[in-house]
């Protein structure tokens, strides 16, 4: 009788035991982070090769598209390229690639681009990351929010250099890039923006940032005009963590290391 009794309090903490792992193993494990970084106006997935190498260097997941019409793309520019088409490349690329837990970061005009994707894809996302970005509201396009002047001259400058369709690209140094070998590298890869995602209004459904935590990292020395207001507005609001790099507009390209701890800090 006792060895049957010892028999079968084995059998119970086997079967306590199998329980138990296969709960655990139930249980959905969470994704580690991958970063997701879009590039800005002109620019291409290129801008980000410094960052992305100290990323991955240091075990990071990391994606850097190009968006349609730009850098290695710029092939495929047409009148039909527009905000919602560059939302959609971001869209697409994180359900292809089965990415959860991203850390989605924009540079400069990506700030509407990533904007819109996590109006649509919050649950994909984990944190937004607006780097030196311009903050798009709902119903405004970049136009929009840039100084008057700027913006006349952006509207010139299409018309008269393709009817419309694309603005020409700016020089590395408007960029805030003094080297002169970064100087020479950014200016044979720049390509020119297609114009109509300048033009088109920002559409959200959501509150903005849709309950995400909001990151925005200002690049102060020198700050660009057009992009001051933003950092100024996100400095002051208790729904920012606003963070500052002292270096021009390309911080990928001008403060490369430095750019890539902060964002692993914010992991």
């Amino acid at each position: 009788m006792k060895i049957k009794l010892i028999h079968l309090k084995s059998f119970y903490l086997l079967l306590i035991s199998v329980i138990f792992a296969f709960q655990t193993s139930a249980q959905p494990m969470k994704d580690p982070p991958a970063f997701v970084l879009v590039h800005g106006a002109f620019h291409g997935s290129w801008c980000w090769q410094k960052v992305s190498k100290q990323l991955r260097a240091d075990g990071d997941l990391v994606y850097t598209p190009t968006l349609s019409g730009l850098g290695e793309h710029q092939n495929t520019l047409n009148s039909k390229v527009d905000l919602n088409t560059h939302i959609t490349d971001i869209v697409n690329l994180i359900l292809a690639e089965d990415l959860h837990n991203v850390i989605l970061v924009g540079h400069s005009y990506a700030g509407a681009v990533i904007a819109g994707v996590a109006d649509l894809i919050p649950e994909r996302l984990s944190k937004l990351v607006f780097l030196d970005a311009m903050l798009m509201k709902n119903g405004q396009s970049a136009l929009d929010v840039s100084p008057k002047d700027i913006r006349e001259n952006f509207i010139k400058s299409a018309m008269q250099f393709d009817k419309g369709l694309s603005l020409p690209f700016l020089s590395a140094e408007f960029f805030g890039i003094t080297d002169a070998h970064d100087v020479t590298w950014v200016n044979e890869r720049l390509t020119n923006q297609p114009f109509r995602t300048f033009t088109q209004p920002l559409v959200l459904k959501h509150p903005y940032g849709n309950q995400l935590p909001l990151t925005y990292i200002a690049c102060t020395n020198p700050e660009l005009r057009a992009i001051k207001p933003f950092a100024e507005e996100t400095k002051t609001s208790k729904d920012w963590k606003y963070l500052e790099l002292k270096t021009g507009h390309d911080a990928m390209i001008t403060m490369p290391a430095e750019l890539a701890r902060m964002l692993e800090s914010l992991k």
